[in-house]
């Protein structure tokens, strides 16, 4: 059980880093919340590291029922989740200029803060939902919650996943907190190396999930082939 939950929180905390990118968000977050006072910031920074983890354990404790309730299969899951993750990935490692621009625009709009008198208001929307956790993250995390091998223990396999969600959480938690000294100390340029690692990072990690879903694909189709030729006639 161990060894599973030390094999699923190397899986998943690299994965949901590589996809989140705090250090390139914090980046934006410093634009979105210039003016504001270093204790509203502070605050400003719990509250949407506090709702992204609340948007990231639902999509890894739940995503999955979900979506068997609309009757999409795991195997389908990791398929699509894995195009996902691995286009967004090339698009980063590519351009990551680019998304810093898309995700600046979803922080600010024509250029100002979007916060409001009330800097709570913006905490889940647009900060937390989907500049922080976005489309990209929630299809990661519940492939993630989803992609327990059956040879395995399901607890240990989550308690992994959770850990390395709260990781995750508390990462974006102290660089949204010294965004400040992140831009004076990164830069641009900095930014964009890091965020480039962690797209190739992220690239291999979405082929990963893609191949286990097109082999999930394969072994079902095996099996099914199996039971038509063994049925009698």
């Amino acid at each position: 059980m161990v060894r599973t939950g030390i094999s699923s929180f190397l899986l998943a905390f690299p994965a949901l880093f590589s996809i989140v990118n705090p250090f390139g968000a914090a980046l934006i977050f410093a634009q979105a919340s210039d003016g504001r006072a270093p204790r509203e910031i502070m605050a400003l920074a719990r509250l949407v590291s506090f709702y992204s983890f609340v948007l990231i354990i639902a999509s890894l404790w739940f995503g999955s029922l979900v979506l068997a309730f609309f009757g999409v299969t795991v195997n389908a899951l990791r398929v699509a989740g894995g195009l996902v993750v691995a286009v967004r990935a090339w698009a980063l490692l590519q351009s990551p200029e680019s998304v810093e621009a898309q995700k600046e625009k979803q922080a600010l709009q024509g250029g100002r803060t979007v916060m409001s008198p009330n800097w709570a208001d913006a905490a889940f929307f647009p900060l937390a939902m989907p500049f922080t956790v976005g489309p990209g993250t929630i299809a990661v995390a519940i492939a993630l919650g989803s992609g327990c091998p059956s040879d395995q223990s399901f607890w240990a396999y989550s308690a992994g996943t959770t850990v390395a969600a709260i990781c995750v959480v508390l990462i974006v938690w102290a660089a949204y907190s010294s965004s400040e000294k992140l831009v004076s100390m990164l830069g641009v340029t900095g930014t964009r190396i890091v965020s480039r690692l962690a797209a190739l990072v992220l690239l291999c990690i979405g082929v990963q999930i893609l191949a286990a879903g097109v082999q999930g694909f394969a072994t079902d189709m095996w099996h099914s082939m199996l039971k038509d030729v063994s049925r009698p006639a």
